[in-house]
This record gives structure tokens, C-alpha cells and sequence, in this order.
């Protein structure tokens, strides 16, 4: 209910936008692509500008265990809205979602808890937790098949466009929360990545640093990957800022560039979606493309972010070359 009237104010701009002079059924004439779109380029405004930190931070790894742990999140949602009699499919969704976030949150802290306090290898410590959250997942797998209201295509290729507005206002909400932890964070985390015995003394708050961003992390995680899915989340994360990197001189430019790289896969992924989908639905049937053929968001804008790195593969030692 708290957040009535900001999605109230969603669904005014959006049909304000659908209402503007577009070609007849183009792609900013229907709701459901707009809110899809704000709600991707959102994500992408987020991942790009966290891609950097898990790049710079040798996070890949990691950020894919968070994303893909959110089904053993799923699994525990489930376990408790039963046991606590929930059957309005609603309110079993909002449980399942703050469980979720909950549970990522912690796995995500516990990860770094038991790296420190083991001393194993990263990579190490996140299989374990990965493999043991996957199970945990598959285990009510049966489960959560049965309520209809979890699916393993939705959760890893997701679909923006059934996005509704209070997830796209909790997800512009969590935007504004990272674009001011980032104002106040980014350069002790920089410098902790870079030097951690040189941040410590400067008196920087290595281990608060390194936890709350893990938190960030996987509050952004699990949030978007209902909308987005685990496939879209974890690519939008790495790839752009992967290309970023090629192409920097400074981790500024690479901050910025990664945040480019990001909206511009994200904007073009959606557009070329509905038209690709549509041009499938118009053509004669027959042939290798089946006719009415969808072409899914999440896998258009990560074949895009992998042609983007690759370009700055390419661009990027023509560069160093000539300079």
C-alpha cells in the first residue's frame, strides 16, 4: 500500500508515453514493453555501475552464486508460506520475495564470513554454497512446480515485460539507495580492491565496506532477477563492464563506460526483441524459424553485451596499438 501512489504515477507516465504520436502498434504502444523497458534499463543503470566494483573486485564468481542461491530462496519461501497456511497466491508471492532477499543476503554474508574465518579459496567457499543451494532448491522443486507459481524458464531468462509497477518502483528505489552508496563508497571500495593494507591505514572500514556491498549486491540480485532473470543479472553485471575495461584508461572511464555499454545492450535488447518477434509473427510459416516465434529480452541483451566486448576486444588493441 506504501508504495500506491508512486506506481499510480508509474502507470500515468507510461500511458502518457503510449499515448504519444508512435507508428501504429510499434514497440512504445504497448504498456507492457514501456514498463518492461524502464524496468530493464533500470537494471542495467544498476549493473552497469555495480559491474565495475564485482569486475575490479574478481566478484564474477560470486555474483552468479547469489543470483542462482535465490532459488534455494524461492524453495525456503515456499516451505514457510505453506506451514504458515498462506493461500492468496498475492500474499505468497510477497512472502516468497522477502524470503528470497533475505536468504541471499545472508548467503552472501556467509560467504565472506567462512572465507575469512577458513582461509580456503574464494571459488572454494562460493561452490560449496552454490552446490548446496542448488540442492536445497531441487529438493521442493516438485513443490513449487505444483503451486504455479515458480518457474525454472521464468527464473533464469525471466521476462521484463510482466514486470508490474511496485516492482518497477522498488526497483527504481533500490537505484536511488545504490547511486548513494556508491557517492559515498565508491573510492574506499576502489582502494580496498587495489590495497587493502594501504586502506586499513587510512583508517577505510575494509570489512564494513566489503559486507555492506555485498548486501547491495544481493538485495540488487534478487530484486531484479524476477523481472530479469538469473541469466540477464549475471550478465549485465560482468559483460559491460568486462568491455569497459578493455577499453579503459582509468577506472573512472570504466565506471561510466560500463554504465553505457549496459543501457545501450539493454535499450537495443528490448527494441529488437519486439521487432525480430513480430517479423517471425508476419512471415509465411515454413522454413528453419518456426512463424509466431518469440525472441526472448534476456537473451537478445546478452548476445548484444557478448558483441559488444567482442568489438572492444578488437577496438581496444587497435588502440593500444596506435598509441
Amino acid at each position: 500500500m506504501m508504495l500506491s501512489w508512486p506506481a499510480e504515477w508509474l502507470d500515468l507516465l507510461i500511458d502518457t508515453i503510449c499515448r504519444l504520436p508512435w507508428p501504429a502498434d510499434s514497440f512504445l504502444t504497448h504498456d507492457a514493453n514501456v514498463r518492461g523497458l524502464i524496468a530493464t534499463l533500470v537494471v542495467c543503470l544498476i549493473c552497469g555501475a555495480m559491474g565495475s566494483l564485482v569486475v575490479g573486485n574478481r566478484m564474477a564468481f560470486f555474483s552468479d552464486a547469489l543470483a542462482h542461491c535465490a532459488f534455494a530462496g524461492v524453495a525456503f519461501g515456499l516451505l514457510v508460506t505453506m506451514l504458515a497456511g498462506a493461500t492468496d497466491d498475492q500474499q505468497v508471492r510477497q512472502y516468497i520475495t522477502v524470503i528470497m532477499i533475505s536468504f541471499g543476503i545472508a548467503i552472501g554474508l556467509l560467504i565472506a564470513f567462512v572465507r575469512e574465518q577458513t582461509g580456503l579459496a574464494s571459488d572454494t567457499v562460493i561452490g560449496v554454497f552454490y552446490a548446496g543451494s542448488i540442492g536445497i532448491g531441487a529438493v521442493v522443486m516438485s513443490l513449487a512446480q505444483s503451486r504455479r507459481l515458480f518457474s525454472i524458464e521464468d527464473f533464469i531468462f525471466g521476462n521484463p515485460t510482466t514486470a508490474g509497477n511496485e516492482q518497477v518502483v522498488w526497483l527504481l528505489l533500490l537505484a536511488i539507495g545504490a547511486a548513494i552508496f556508491l557517492a559515498f563508497m565508491y573510492n574506499w571500495l576502489i582502494l580496498a580492491s587495489v590495497s587493502p593494507s594501504l586502506a586499513l591505514s587510512r583508517q577505510v572500514p575494509v570489512r564494513l565496506c566489503r559486507y555492506l556491498f555485498i548486501v547491495l549486491l544481493a538485495l540488487m540480485i534478487n530484486l531484479s532477477q524476477q523481472i530479469t532473470g538469473a541469466l540477464l543479472i549475471n550478465g549485465l553485471l560482468i559483460v559491460p563492464a568486462a568491455a569497459a575495461a578493455n577499453l579503459s584508461g582509468n577506472l573512472r572511464q570504466m565506471f561510466w563506460l560500463s554504465i553505457l555499454f549496459a543501457l545501450m545492450v539493454g535499450l537495443l535488447g528490448n527494441v529488437l526483441s519486439w521487432e525480430i518477434s513480430n517479423a517471425l509473427l508476419n512471415r509465411a510459416s515454413g522454413g528453419f524459424f518456426a512463424r509466431g516465434a518469440v525472441i526472448g529480452i534476456s537473451g537478445t541483451v546478452i548476445v548484444l553485451s557478448v558483441l559488444v566486448f567482442v568489438a572492444s576486444v578488437v577496438l581496444g588493441r587497435w588502440l593500444r596499438r596506435a598509441g
